[in-house]
């Protein structure tokens, strides 16, 4: 597992201090011990190990022989620091900074051609919704955002808005966050999905302005705003259609479907023929928001019978790509339908999956924004040992759970006793990593 891990940072990354090396360091530097990179390589580990708290750093780390001399090896450092001394240390850290270390590690692994194969004609697929993180009682900072409930009490909650870049083969990398919070409790107007999105999306497209995008949107976002916000930054989209949103949309759609019968396809899922899918899809529809805005849109609907549960599900979708008999499939299996990803193995995984999201790592706003980005990084590189082929050639047959990885990553972090040179030439000489498309 060790050497998994090693190779897997080495081969992408380089080493923890090139990951972390355009991040400012705001401590007094006469009171400095632990290098900055050290500090979020070690918050990063936290996280990858799944260890739960930042009080459990002392128990599981700081105080293991094993432990300190592979710290050694990447940092000189002979001490694994404490999980007060990181806490202190991110309040004086920019999360903009923390947030380009993010971007980058995407961007050097779309640079490497690693995601190439899951693109969708060109573009990568990216799939921005909100989720909650930290929930509260009573007003956690001014920052806060607050709901009424039926009982008459007032939730604090911290919700934040993630671009994820999701691939079929099951990897999903936050490409970008937008918090969504208010400015001060004084606000008129909370902050909202909506909102965020259009700040998310510039952001986006000024960190990423040639990278080909197809947005994966749920029904929340259709609207001509949005549409407006992708046609200006040339990029692709795929919005879920409910039926009651835009009717005006609808109503074309069904006009345009009764005039064109063979705008039809059928296919089966499986060679047992036990799910079958039929595809629907009209083209050129106008539609004019409430700014009298014209936007040309494509609608597609999928109708998946199951033949074992005997349900038959329907998708719609709203599309700036023109579908056809050729590719109508494509588009909604290699596209549409990955949209469930962020859900499943993105926030459900980050939430239930041991990497404890909704755990307030901080009480300060400043170091849980820091905490939260190494979380992220955390779940980047478990996907990537979890899929490579350093892991796939150590446990052939798998080691049960994803948990079992992370508990595996710890016991071998812990126990496995090796000098700083042993350790070291771990990820050392030639070798490839290869990825499990399954």
């Amino acid at each position: 597992m060790m050497r998994a891990l090693n190779c897997t940072i080495a081969h992408f990354f380089g080493s923890w201090q090139e990951i972390f090396a355009g991040v400012r360091d705001g401590r007094h530097p006469d009171f400095v011990i632990y290098p900055l990179p050290a500090l979020l390589s070690a918050g990063t580990l936290m996280f990858l190990f799944q260890l739960q708290a930042r009080r459990q750093i002392t128990y599981q780390l700081r105080e293991n022989g094993p432990s300190r001399s592979k710290f050694q090896a990447w940092f000189g450092i002979e001490m694994f620091p404490h999980g007060d001394t990181l806490n202190y240390a991110f309040k004086k850290i920019s999360p903009a900074k923390v947030q380009e270390v993010v971007c980058a590690m995407v961007a050097r692994l779309i640079r490497k051609k690693v995601l190439y194969p899951y693109r969708l004609y060109d573009n990568f697929l990216v799939a921005m919704d909100g989720t909650g993180v930290l929930t509260f009682h009573q007003r956690h900072c001014e920052h806060c955002l607050t709901k009424k409930l039926n009982n008459g009490e007032t939730l604090y909650y911290h919700p934040v808005l993630e671009a994820k870049l999701v691939c079929a083969n099951g990897f999903v990398f936050s490409l970008m966050t937008e918090f969504i919070e208010n400015a001060s409790p004084q606000d008129s107007k909370q902050d909202c999905e909506l909102k965020a999105f259009y700040r998310l999306s510039q952001r986006l497209k000024a960190r990423f302005p040639l990278l080909p995008i197809c947005l994966l949107l749920d029904g929340l976002f259709a609207g001509g705003p949005t549409f407006q916000t992708i046609h200006d930054y040339n990029w692709r989209f795929l919005i879920v259609l409910k039926d009651k949103d835009l009717p005006q949309v609808h109503r074309s759609y069904e006009l345009v479907l009764s005039q064109t019968p063979e705008n039809r396809k059928q296919i089966c899922l499986d060679k047992q023929q036990k799910i079958v899918q039929e595809y629907y899809w009209a083209t050129q529809i106008d539609y004019r928001d409430s700014l009298e805005r014209h936007h040309t849109l494509n609608v597609i609907t999928c109708k998946e019978a199951d033949a074992c549960t005997q349900k038959t599900t329907t998708f719609k979708w709203l599309t700036n790509l023109i579908p056809t008999a050729q590719n109508v499939d494509t588009i909604a299996n290699q596209g549409g339908h990955l949209r469930w990803k962020i859900e499943n193995e993105g926030f459900n995984s980050q939430k239930n999956g041991g990497f404890h999201l909704e755990h307030p790592y901080s009480q300060d706003e400043n170091a849980r924004k820091i905490f939260y980005f190494l979380l992220q990084i955390a779940h980047m590189l478990f996907q990537l040992i979890q899929k490579g082929s350093p892991f796939r050639k150590a446990f052939p047959k798998g080691v049960g759970s994803l948990k079992n990885i992370a508990f595996r990553l710890l016991e071998a972090w812990r126990n496995l006793r090796l000098t700083p040179q042993a350790f070291c030439s771990l990820y050392q000489g030639r070798y490839q990593i290869r990825f499990d498309s399954s």
